[in-house]
C-alpha cells in the first residue's frame, strides 16, 4: 500500500484530544445531573442518560474523524503502467560571474537583478531541460541539465562573484562550456542563453558562436547594464564600499558592449535583447522564439501508476458521522405508560 501525504499523519492527536474531551465532558454532565436531581427522580421523569449509548455515539465520532484522517493521507493500493512522455527544448544559461557584474547601474546590482529574471524566467518553462554554466576568466557548468527547478534555484541563488578565482569575462570560454553542457549525441533542439555585460577580455567569442551554429546550437543574448556604463562598488578589507581599480590605480569604468553581444547573436540565428534597469528580455526571449522552436521528446518511459482509494475510507467517515446523529443518549421512557403505572400505585395506596 501506497500513502499520498503522509503529513497529514500529524493529526492523529486529536484523536486522544477528542478521547479525553468526552471523558471529561462526560464526568461534567453526570455531576450537574447529580446535583440537580436524584437519579431515581431522573429516571421516573424520563430525563436519565443512556451512558452507553453515550459513550457509543462518542465512538462513532472518534472512529469517524480517524477515517477521515485517514481518507486525507490518500491511501492507494493497485496500479496500472502508464507511458510518460517528457517534451522540451535543452537550455543553457550562462551567467557572468566577474566584478564587472556588481555595477550598480541596474539595481541592486547586474548580477543579483540577472538571478532574479532567470527566476523569474523559471515559472513560465513548461517541461524543457535548463543547466547553468558560470564565467569569469574561465567557465564551468555549475548546474547540469534538468527539469527539476527547485534544484536548478539552489545553485541559482549560490551564484556569487567569488566562485571563480580567474577575473576578467571569457565569453568565449563561456559558449564553449554551454556547448559541452549539452548531451553529445541529443538530439533535442538546443538554446544558449548568454547574460554578461559583454565586456570580452579573452578570445574571440565569434569562433565559439560559429561552432555553436555547426552543432544546431542557437544563442540568445542579454546585455546587462547601461550603455555609458557604471563603475563597480566593492567591499575594502575593512568592509567598507570602496570603487574597484585596475593595477595602475584607475578607477575601472564597466560598459556595456552591445556590439558583440549582437554579433554572437545574429551569427547562431539567435536574438540579441539589452536589459536596462526594469526593461528585461528573457521572458520575451522565450515565449518569442525560443518556446516556438519544435519540442522533441528527451524522454520516454512506463510510469507505475497507484490507484487512490481514499473513497473507501471517506464513505466509512461520512457514515459513522451521519448514524452518530441517529442516536439518543436518554433513555427511551414510555410516557403513557409510566403514567399508567403511577395512577395505579395511587389507587393502591
Amino acid at each position: 500500500m501506497k500513502y499520498g501525504n503522509l503529513n497529514y499523519l500529524y493529526l492523529l492527536p486529536v484523536i486522544l484530544l477528542l478521547i479525553l474531551g468526552y471523558v471529561l465532558v462526560f464526568r461534567r454532565k453526570a455531576k450537574d445531573l447529580n446535583v440537580f436531581a436524584n437519579i431515581e427522580l431522573l429516571q421516573k421523569a424520563g430525563l436519565s442518560i443512556n451512558w452507553k449509548r453515550q459513550w457509543l455515539k462518542a465512538t462513532l465520532i472518534i472512529v469517524g474523524v480517524l477515517f477521515l484522517i485517514f481518507t486525507l493521507i490518500e491511501p492507494k493500493w493497485g496500479y496500472h503502467w502508464e507511458a510518460v512522455e517528457k517534451k522540451g527544448i535543452d537550455i543553457v544559461i550562462a551567467i557572468d560571474t566577474s566584478r564587472s557584474m556588481l555595477a550598480d547601474d541596474v539595481k541592486p546590482n547586474r548580477l543579483e537583478m540577472a538571478k532574479r529574471e532567470v527566476e523569474d524566467l523559471l515559472n513560465v518553462l513548461e517541461g524543457d531541460r535548463v543547466g547553468l554554466v558560470a564565467f569569469a576568466g574561465s567557465a564551468f557548468t555549475y548546474c547540469p541539465l534538468t527539469s527539476d527547478y527547485g534544484a536548478f534555484r539552489l545553485f541559482l541563488n549560490d551564484l556569487n562573484t567569488n566562485i571563480i578565482p580567474l577575473g576578467g569575462t571569457a565569453i568565449a570560454a563561456a559558449i564553449r562550456k554551454s556547448i559541452s553542457t549539452f548531451e553529445v549525441n541529443s538530439k533535442n533542439h538546443k538554446a544558449v542563453i548568454l547574460i554578461t555585460d559583454g565586456e570580452n577580455h579573452e578570445d574571440d567569442p565569434m569562433k565559439a558562436a560559429m561552432q555553436a551554429k555547426e552543432q544546431g546550437i542557437v544563442i540568445y543574448t542579454v546585455g546587462v547594464g547601461k550603455k555609458d556604463g557604471s563603475y563597480i562598488r566593492i567591499k575594502d578589507e575593512s568592509g567598507n564600499d570602496t570603487l574597484l581599480k585596475d593595477r595602475q590605480g584607475q578607477v575601472i569604468k564597466s560598459r556595456l558592449d552591445e556590439i558583440t553581444l549582437n554579433k554572437i547573436a545574429l551569427e547562431t540565428d539567435g536574438l540579441y535583447t539589452p536589459a536596462y534597469g526594469t526593461q528585461w528580455g528573457l521572458e520575451k526571449i522565450y515565449k518569442d522564439s525560443i518556446a516556438k522552436i519544435e519540442e522533441s521528446t528527451y524522454k520516454t518511459q512506463r510510469v507505475k501508476r497507484y490507484i487512490n482509494r481514499f473513497q473507501f475510507s471517506l464513505f466509512v467517515a461520512v457514515v459513522l458521522i451521519a448514524l452518530e446523529s441517529f442516536l439518543m443518549d436518554r433513555k427511551k421512557v414510555n410516557i403513557h405508560r409510566k403514567g399508567a403505572e403511577d395512577a395505579k400505585e395511587m389507587q393502591s395506596a
